[in-house]
């Protein structure tokens, strides 16, 4: 089974920025699709950005012109670049495949607070 390393979170000023990283410790071009997901304290873990094998892209609204998902399918790696940071991007960060049949045991995820 794969196994998903999420990094880069931090704490951060409102209007920071963040790029997380996550590691995959087998090829996400077999994976397919991938995608970054967040969870916030009392919330359902949602889908922030999500990026095909080719590189198109998907974004939640809330997000919209603000993060930016790429991959290196050559270093098994997503990336999440967070630019204008907001107190309601404050969330745990999690990767993984964007289809549910595909998706892989969920890693601890990466930490992002946004403070005011």
């Amino acid at each position: 089974q794969v196994q998903l390393v999420e990094s880069g979170g931090d704490l951060v000023q409102v209007g920071g920025s963040l790029k997380l990283s996550c590691a995959a410790s087998r090829s996400i071009y077999n994976i397919g699709a991938m995608g970054w997901y967040r969870q916030a304290p009392g919330k359902q873990r949602e889908l922030v950005a999500g990026v095909t094998r080719s590189g198109s892209t998907v974004y939640a609204d809330s997000v919209k012109d603000r993060f930016t998902i790429s991959r290196d399918n050559a270093k098994n790696t997503v990336f999440l670049q967070m630019n204008t940071l907001k107190p309601e991007d404050t969330a745990v960060y999690y990767c993984n495949a964007l289809a549910p049949e595909k998706q892989t045991s969920w890693g601890h995820g990466t930490p992002v607070t946004v403070s005011s």
